[in-house]
């Protein structure tokens, strides 16, 4: 029997109390994440979070920190994820920019606004790493050893 945990990244990216996400389909539901993804073959899990972010909203981000490293077993398949979350800022916006084709479009809510709709949450981790960089300050970007 074979084992394959998923290396994911996200990025939480905050303005003025607002965070970015993006919206997404996920079984057919249209769900709430922040800008994430899988690591790819022969990159950094920092590079691997600055194109995620990129490819999904359009944002050219500079990573400020690490707010966590998590574990999470999907109830849906059983997949286990291990999910390394960095905080960033902002950089540059291409509003032009093709974003992903699972991703319908970007959005900024507060934590209020996103916890007031727990049904749109792609994952229980979706507010759980808002709640883990407000509780802040972030991890330095140290912690991360290529």
């Amino acid at each position: 029997m074979s084992w394959n945990p998923h290396i994911t990244v996200a990025t939480i990216i905050e303005d003025q109390g607002r965070f970015l996400l993006v919206e997404e389909l996920q079984g057919g539901e249209l769900v709430l994440n922040q800008p994430a993804g899988h690591l790819e073959p022969n990159e950094s899990l920092q590079q691997a979070a600055i194109r995620e972010t990129l490819e999904e909203t359009g944002w050219t981000v500079e990573l400020t920190g690490v707010v966590g490293i998590y574990l999470y077993v999907a109830p849906s398949n059983g997949v286990t994820y291990q999910r390394i979350c960095f905080s960033a800022r902002t950089l540059q916006h291409d509003p032009l920019r093709p974003l992903d084709p699972d991703i319908l479009r970007t959005c900024w809510a507060t934590e209020a606004e996103l916890l007031a709709q727990p049904q749109r949450w792609r994952s229980e981790l979706v507010p759980r790493c808002i709640a883990d960089y407000l509780a802040g300050p972030p991890h330095s970007l140290a912690l991360i050893r290529d």
